[in-house]
């Protein structure tokens, strides 16, 4: 639920205090990746010295930690029809914005400041120096040489508005700036929300996305560790079902793995709402067909009927670990031959290989690439200019509108893109 939407002629216009202690043609608050971008963007075109207000000592931080210290940039798709089904929120606004500025743009973008970008097997994009450090000084260089000016420590506590005299940020220090031009890119802080709230927005509540799953499973302590490609997880919830098919990672506590955190980026808000119960099925064997591991097992029972099912395992793709698991978990033992497995116990063990289930217990420990879903909501915001339908001269780029994407390289592209068309848009406004 978003809220009612003000109008630009509903908000406040009290002339703000005629003191100040700076004033800027643009303000950017938030130091981040689309921050950066947009602060670029728009003094290459024109906006004289953008300031960055950063309330850490260190920009760019989620660059840095990203992608285990390499910063996954984007991902190799090159069809925005494509690229936008990555991204379970945004994704009719993104079809437009994609068609502007998409992965190859991104990709040209960095060499043409002298950062190569190569992808591996899998579509993910890193620094060819496979250091995130070299994505943060391409970013601070180029920042640099365009005229954009950095002020960290700068956290910034309050946002007024006034159509006569546009913007008046307030830091923590009392400082004050003010601008005509203003641009949130404050990620998934709490900030960027509240100082949105503030000029009139509504927030759509965020929640986390991009999560492994806890399971009700006490085997999984034999199985920790474990990494399975083509493994189909279908989350049932009170009244939907979710599917995906990939690598997963299977821990002492739960599961883990690209799958995994695609299918809760789709399923967050069914999962928060449900305080994240639930019940999924996994399909060990998605590359074969259920008739074809029935004929197996079958044939199994016959051609190596004098063999136990621990010396003779059907299906090699699955580790011994897990195949003496899912063996247990049907109360089949191990050293039972293939001839004396019985036509029910065959079945059973049918079942579990293609559609094992398990009471999901709780979001997992950690999140990797985490990111959170909601924020601004898109109504609010124009689409091709990034600027707010509420309040003129305000901007967003980045994670805090209702945008996010699955692990991979998703949620910096539209980092990117956001922060590129809004500069655009500021530049030529």
């Amino acid at each position: 639920m978003t809220g009612l939407v003000l109008q630009a002629s509903d908000i406040a216009t009290t002339e703000l205090p005629s003191h100040f202690d700076h004033q800027h043609e643009l303000l950017v608050v938030g130091g981040g990746p689309s921050g950066f971008m947009a602060a670029i963007t728009a003094a290459e075109n024109g906006v004289v010295s953008p300031l960055i207000l950063e309330a850490t000592s260190s920009p760019l931080q989620k660059v840095l930690i990203s992608g285990g210290g390499r910063c996954n940039i984007t991902h190799a798709c090159w069809d925005s029809r494509d690229l936008v089904d990555y991204y379970p929120r945004g994704r009719q606004a993104l079809l437009g914005a994609f068609h502007r500025f998409a992965c190859a743009d991104v990709v040209n973008w960095f060499s043409d400041r002298g950062l190569k970008i190569v992808a591996e097997s899998d579509g993910r994009m890193f620094p060819s120096s496979n250091r995130s450090s070299s994505v943060i000084d391409c970013l601070r260089s180029t920042s640099q040489k365009v005229g954009v000016s950095l002020r960290l420590k700068s956290a910034v506590r309050d946002l007024q508005f006034s159509k006569k005299n546009g913007f008046l940020l307030t830091c923590k220090d009392d400082t004050k700036y003010a601008s005509q031009k203003v641009l949130l890119a404050t990620g998934g802080h709490p900030l960027g929300r509240r100082l949105s709230q503030l000029v009139g927005h509504s927030i759509v509540q965020p929640v986390p996305s991009l999560f492994s799953l806890g399971l009700d499973a006490s085997w999984l302590k034999d199985c920790s560790g474990i990494a399975l490609d083509n493994i189909a997880l279908t989350l049932h919830t009170s009244d939907k079902k979710f599917q995906e098919i990939g690598r997963v990672l299977l821990t002492h506590w739960g599961i883990s793995g690209p799958a995994v955190l695609r299918l809760t980026a789709f399923a967050a808000r069914e999962l928060h709402r449900l305080s994240y119960k639930g019940r999924l099925t996994v399909n060990w064997l998605a590359n074969f067909h259920r008739s074809s591991i029935s004929k197996i097992l079958n044939q199994f029972r016959y051609e190596g009927a004098s063999k136990t099912l621990l010396q003779a395992r059907p299906f090699r793709a699955l580790p011994k670990r897990l195949w003496l698991v899912l063996l247990k978990q049907i109360r089949v033992d191990s050293s039972l031959r293939w001839a004396e497995l019985s036509s029910q116990k065959e079945l059973a063990l049918l079942e579990a290989l293609t559609a094992s289930q398990y009471e999901i217990s709780g979001r997992g420990p950690f999140g990797e690439e985490f990111v959170t879903a909601g924020g601004v909501p898109l109504s609010e915001v124009d689409s091709v200019r990034l600027e707010s339908r509420i309040c003129p001269g305000l901007y967003f780029a980045g994670e805090l509108l209702d945008i996010d994407g699955v692990t991979g390289g998703f949620n910096f592209q539209h980092c990117w893109t956001s922060g590129w068309l809004a500069g655009k848009a500021i530049a030529y406004s």
